[in-house]
């Protein structure tokens, strides 16, 4: 990215510093042939005396200069130290221009971005929920002030706002007032719950969630204007509690979450209009025995979460289900069956609170 905002001034800099590198040469060969025919020096020993001149390294002359030989070595001195001083001042124009011109891309990105999702903090957690979202191709722009962490931002190629995401202007700067979501990844409680206080404050609407390190926080954080709040400490320490107690079940869920290797999945399917199974019970469209997938449960539109249910609970035009089978099994069910042709994005798009 940085490359292709800052090619135009890299480009023009860079011709001007091989022109002068290429002066710098010519005064090279120039001291060679000069100490070679005024001082009777070897071609080495007129280069050796040419690199002392410029590079003022002090040491002493080879021999004793003429009168014009000294005259020559101020000419070569005065054209060297200005090809060089021209050479130095190119190359620090040349990095802070094209970091500026980064920055003044970068404003401009950001004062267009809609619809994204801020993530404050880029630690262990944020840089991971910016991997998978970035993934599904959503817009992202992140909130973090540790030097190392804007590093990392950097690499990743993401937009970035470099300031304190419980400053008003942090905020502001990464467009919360267009944004679809607000993820709060820091390391403190505190600095969370004051950050969702002014998240809430410059944009109602806002979808907020939140992580916390303490479970007694997460009521605190909720009054603060979360939607969600997620423990990390709590799901990690349930997953481990499962492996003692619940060996079976857990083997279940790593099979399922093994990475790039993951054949079996929760997913969740919409029934669009034209599908199959709209107006059908359970039992009419046997879905297991048909199209190898798994019912779990049927979310009704603006209704509640309907699990495990019977055979003859009935499936309407924009109802959502809860599946659980092979990753491929679900996407030809989602795509032939229910007509459900979203992208992973769209469907992130129309989450709810």
């Amino acid at each position: 990215m940085k490359r292709l905002y800052s090619y135009a001034i890299e480009n023009t800099a860079l011709v001007r510093i091989m022109v002068a590198t290429i002066i710098m040469a010519n005064v090279f060969i120039i001291g060679m042939v000069g100490y070679h025919y005024i001082e009777g020096m070897s071609w080495f020993n007129g280069f050796y005396m040419t690199f002392i001149t410029i590079t003022t390294i002090g040491f002493s002359e080879l021999r004793s200069l003429s009168v014009e030989g000294r005259i020559f070595t101020i000419i070569i001195f005065v054209m060297g130290i200005g090809v060089i001083s021209y050479i130095a001042s190119q190359t620090t124009q040349l990095l802070f221009e094209s970091e500026l011109f980064v920055q003044r891309a970068m404003r401009r990105k950001l004062n267009k971005i809609e619809d994204h999702y801020i993530i404050c903090g880029y630690g262990r957690i944020g840089h991971r929920i910016a991997e998978v979202l970035q993934d599904a191709q959503l817009p992202l722009v992140i909130v973090e002030n540790r030097k190392s962490s804007i590093e990392r931002i950097k690499n990743d190629n993401l937009l970035y706002v470099e300031g304190d995401a419980e400053e008003e202007q942090s905020l502001i700067d990464a467009g919360i007032e267009r944004a679809k979501a607000l993820i709060c990844t820091l390391s403190s409680d505190q600095d969370n719950v004051f950050t969702t206080l002014l998240a809430r404050e410059l944009n109602r609407d806002i979808f907020i969630l939140v992580r916390t390190n303490q479970s007694k926080n997460r009521l605190k954080i909720l009054r603060a204007g979360a939607d969600k709040v997620i423990s990390p400490y709590d799901i990690g320490a349930d997953r481990m509690a499962d492996v003692i107690l619940r060996p079976n079940v857990d083997q279940f869920i790593q099979k399922m979450n093994r990475g790039d290797k993951q054949d079996h999945s929760f997913d969740e399917v919409f029934i669009a209009g034209g599908s199959s199974l709209s107006g059908k019970t359970l039992a009419e469209i046997n879905v297991r025995s048909k199209y190898a997938v798994l019912i779990i449960a049927i979310v009704p539109k603006g209704e509640r979460i309907i699990f495990n249910p019977e055979s003859d609970q009935v499936i309407n035009e924009g109802d959502s289900l809860i599946l659980l089978g092979d990753v491929a099994k679900i996407q030809q069910f989602r795509e032939e069956v229910c007509k459900d042709y979203r992208s992973l994005s769209d469907r992130a798009e129309q989450f709810q609170k």
